[in-house]
């Protein structure tokens, strides 16, 4: 498929490009990474989405796009909440997989030292790989009241407090969960992994801020050159998976039921208003809630790591939620389209939210600045901090890239590096690497993926986000 570049970072699929376009594909790239989609055929996910009932504006792709579960990775799409669709594979099998960023007052060069000893007492308190079961035991019951009133459940149970809830997107409690909606194996596999890091791309990191590009949004954030941070990169886990399992399956039939065609079955979907579309995102957004609150967890186990090896409380270092966001998730959103104010079913599938100041649903220590991003490179190079912006909103319903974006597949990063010569390789550069799997950990090789500081500078370039400080890794926890 061919695309014609309508700005210095924004190409164009046009509507005609195939059958049952209702609106053109809009990629955010620069030369090299629109010839890697068009090589690879993401442009024909970004096309097939376009063709879904009741999509506006466009089909976006973020830079880091690539080849996805019906949706590419990477896209972005919105759906009139009373005319649209809402699927679950414009969402993904990890729904709300997301990032958290703490701060601290550690300058880095004055405890490296201590960064081994910080690993190994993360390692041991924060559960990981395929399997990893948390400390929490919860009666379905229970979870069931969890995944109902989110964060703001695990703080009345002792975990964290208000400013958790108030740096977290939704607050960290999305409206509209029902329990009723989700299945008994969806419990079962949910009732014993909240506070679980998981497996592949999910990570604990201890990072440096690098390099500040932005005065104002990192004074607004609490951020400065040399400090001590922790990127925390985690979803709903097996409970989110199911989730999307089930409704992938049960929707398999609805298109034809509602008298739409589609040109992929992994782009299963049904009406928003419909009782089958009014189902998933009630079931959606208990997983939604279930990984606002696994992340939470695993804050408060970290929290707990740093007290032991730097034997200081938890106030007297500062260790401080910075902000929280989702990338794969199906958001009711009210946003401007051709002239009017539209309640709209936003899915980003592999992307984040970037509100730019003065968006309602921000905090209130960020109004004026605008949201918090973060933009996780790979283990070996860097990450980023960003900050909405105004822009974003007439772009792409406000939203940004959520990573770097794979290059290579699980199976092929293995065959070019093993676990072992990659821990070896990132040690001999001061990264210390604990993984529950060291063959699995070259499946997550920096070769693997785009270079992040490429899409970050994209999606500045296109005013989807602005970039406010360079995150460098010291110490990384891998499933």
């Amino acid at each position: 498929m061919q695309t014609k570049k309508i700005g210095d970072y924004t190409y164009e699929l046009a509507q005609g490009a195939a059958e049952g376009m209702r609106v053109p594909g809009i990629i955010y790239a620069d030369e090299p990474l629109i010839k890697k989609a068009q090589d690879e055929g993401v442009l024909t996910q970004v096309a097939n989405v376009a063709t879904l009932p009741g999509i506006v504006k466009a089909s976006f792709a973020m830079p880091d796009i690539h080849l996805g579960y019906g949706f590419a990775v990477g896209g972005v799409a919105a759906f009139d909440a009373k005319d649209g669709v809402i699927s679950p594979g414009g969402v993904g099998f990890d729904i709300n997989c997301g990032v958290r960023l703490l701060k601290t007052n550690l300058e880095a060069a004055s405890v490296k030292e201590k960064i081994p000893a910080l690993m190994h007492e993360l390692s041991r308190s924060i559960p990981k790989g395929v399997g990893g079961k948390g400390r929490l035991r919860l009666s379905e019951s229970e979870l069931a009241e969890a995944v109902v009133n989110g964060v703001s459940w695990a703080v009345k149970k002792g975990y964290g407090g208000a400013d958790d809830i108030e740096h977290c997107e939704e607050e960290g409690t999305l409206e509209g969960a029902n329990p009723e909606k989700v299945s008994n194996r969806a419990f079962q596999r949910g009732a014993n992994q909240l506070g679980t890091l998981g497996a592949g791309n999910h990570f604990v990191e201890v990072q440096e801020v690098d390099r500040i590009f932005n005065d104002a949004a990192a004074e607004a954030f609490g951020l400065f050159e040399g400090q001590l941070v922790v990127m925390i990169h985690s979803g709903s886990r097996g409970f989110g998976h199911q989730v999307a399992s089930d409704y992938l399956k049960s929707m398999g039939q609805v298109p034809a039921k509602y008298g739409f065609d589609l040109p992929d079955r992994q782009l299963a979907a049904a009406p928003v208003a419909s009782p089958e579309g009014k189902a998933y995102y009630a079931a959606m957004v208990c997983a939604m809630n279930y990984a606002w609150l696994n992340r939470h967890i695993i804050t408060h186990f970290t929290r707990l790591s740093f007290e032991y090896v730097f034997r200081k409380s938890i106030s007297a270092l500062d260790l401080d939620l910075l902000y929280d966001v989702a990338h794969n998730g199906a958001k009711l959103e009210k946003h401007e389209v051709g002239g009017q104010v539209r309640e709209l079913s936003v899915h980003r599938k592999g992307a984040t939210r970037s509100f730019g100041p003065q968006m309602e649903g921000l905090p209130k220590t960020y109004k004026d600045i605008g949201q918090p991003v973060f933009i996780p490179g790979d283990m070996g190079r860097a990450s980023f901090v960003l900050v909405g912006c105004e822009e974003s909103e007439t772009q792409a319903f406000s939203s940004t890239a959520h990573g770097a974006g794979r290059l290579l597949s699980r199976k092929g990063a293995k065959k070019i590096v093993s676990g072992v010569e990659l821990k070896a390789r990132l040690e001999a550069n001061g990264i210390t690497v604990v993984a529950g799997h060291i063959p699995s950990l070259a499946e997550e090789a920096p070769e693997a993926y785009k270079d992040v500081q490429e899409v970050v500078d994209i999606a500045e370039g296109a005013g989807l986000s602005l970039k406010v400080a360079k995150l460098h890794p010291l110490g990384v926890l891998k499933g």
